[in-house]
């Protein structure tokens, strides 16, 4: 027997069990169409909020730091790799979310996997959302604390955790999603605020699929609820809404000092590359100057969950764009999202482990570069899949 048989007997199963992922090959730029396998497909798949991703200005700013910065930043920032427009871009990163600073990492990905272990550890103990992201999980493992899972979006079962363990710890964090990917559902913030003063806990807030959505603008969660300052630690991502790629954690001045100091993706891992940071910062020009891209991001998801819930279908608590349609098993999943592939429109099924067993769903993701006309056959094809299937 080789000893990578028992990895093939595990994708054996999952291709069984309809769990295994085959990932499509996009042949275009992100937009409300794409090119996916060779096929003109409606898009309605990626975190493409805004439309930004393909957006002209984003493009220039792109080109045009390539031709002066390189394409490279050739060494972690802490030795040879901050640029003047990495720091810009945090500057402006700041202004727009209100706080004192704000740092950037790679990824949504890597800032939450920098900032939890420098905030706690072996001592210590973070009280964690039931429901939050994968990278919040594996950053609150790598710190070493403790971690105890509060029910989703409950409070009262966060204050419970906290009364019965907080004592046995020298310092406690709490941590939930601002918006929860899957769901689409938000966090009651203020009650978790309220928590987190009681017993003088820090709280932090991964912001990755609020900001550009949420609060005046696209300003994110902490706006959204009017919590400015009270918040400790705000993380979010420019791969969503912004369009870009990299990663940012924005809050009180000593916290960003300090993982600049102690933040390991910022001390070992290359920085975003000069054109994705001015691209940011195009992105950020864009949300500056006006809310319209916001505003009809709301209209478009208001209107297609409407009529999907008209049509019969399931959508389950979403209170955002994200637009989760409920369909229980991954196998029937997999197959709607085929048979709406082949109808003309790009929307992955999502099953276990991404999403609990008995929870598999087509997540629709919408943006404000949707037409009218995108929205009425993106529905039209949801109601015949849909009817086709049983499913409504």
């Amino acid at each position: 027997m080789s000893k990578t048989d028992w990895i093939s007997q595990e994708l054996d199963g999952l291709k069984q069990a309809g769990l295994y992922n085959r990932i499509r090959t996009i042949g275009s730029p992100q937009g409300a169409w794409l090119v996916v396998d060779g096929k003109k497909v409606l898009n309605f798949c990626s975190n493409n909020y805004l439309g930004l991703a393909n957006h002209p200005a984003l493009v220039a700013a792109a080109q045009n730091a390539a031709a002066e910065m390189g394409v490279g930043p050739a060494a972690v920032r802490s030795i040879a790799g901050t640029t003047s427009l990495h720091l810009e871009l945090e500057k402006r990163l700041a202004a727009f979310k209100g706080v004192e600073a704000a740092i950037t990492f790679q990824s949504g990905f890597t800032a939450n996997l920098a900032t939890l272990p420098a905030l706690v550890g072996k001592e210590d103990v973070i009280f964690s959302d039931r429901l939050n992201h994968a990278s919040i999980i594996d950053g609150c493992r790598l710190s070493g604390a403790k971690i105890i899972a509060y029910e989703h979006n409950d409070p009262q079962s966060l204050e419970e955790q906290i009364r019965a363990n907080l004592s046995q710890f020298r310092r406690g964090l709490v941590v939930t999603d601002g918006v929860f990917s899957m769901d689409g559902d938000i966090a009651p913030l203020p009650d978790i605020y309220e928590v987190t003063q009681k017993y003088d806990l820090l709280l932090m807030v991964d912001d990755a699929h609020g900001e550009g959505v949420l609060g005046a603008g696209g300003r994110g969660i902490v706006d959204h609820f009017g919590l400015h300052g009270k918040v400790d630690v705000e993380v979010g991502t420019m791969s969503k809404a912004f369009g870009v790629v990299g990663g940012v954690v924005a809050g009180k001045a000593v916290i960003i000092e300090w993982l600049r100091q102690r933040g390991r993706p910022f001390l070992f891992s290359s920085a975003v590359t000069a054109p994705d940071a001015a691209a940011c910062l195009a992105a950020l020009d864009l949300l500056e100057d006006s809310t319209q891209l916001v505003d009809q991001l709301w209209a478009n998801a208001r209107t297609f969950k409407a009529e999907m819930q008209k049509l019969g279908f399931n959508t389950g608590a979403s209170q955002t764009p994200i637009t989760p349609v409920m369909l229980g098993e991954a196998p029937l999943a997999q197959q709607f999202s085929r048979e709406l592939f082949e109808a003309g429109v790009f929307a992955m099924a999502l099953g276990f482990p991404t999403v609990p067993q008995g929870k598999a769903r087509i997540r629709v993701m919408i943006s404000a570069a949707h037409s009218p006309a995108d929205l009425e056959q993106g529905l039209e094809a949801f109601r015949t899949v849909g009817k086709k299937l049983g499913v409504i």
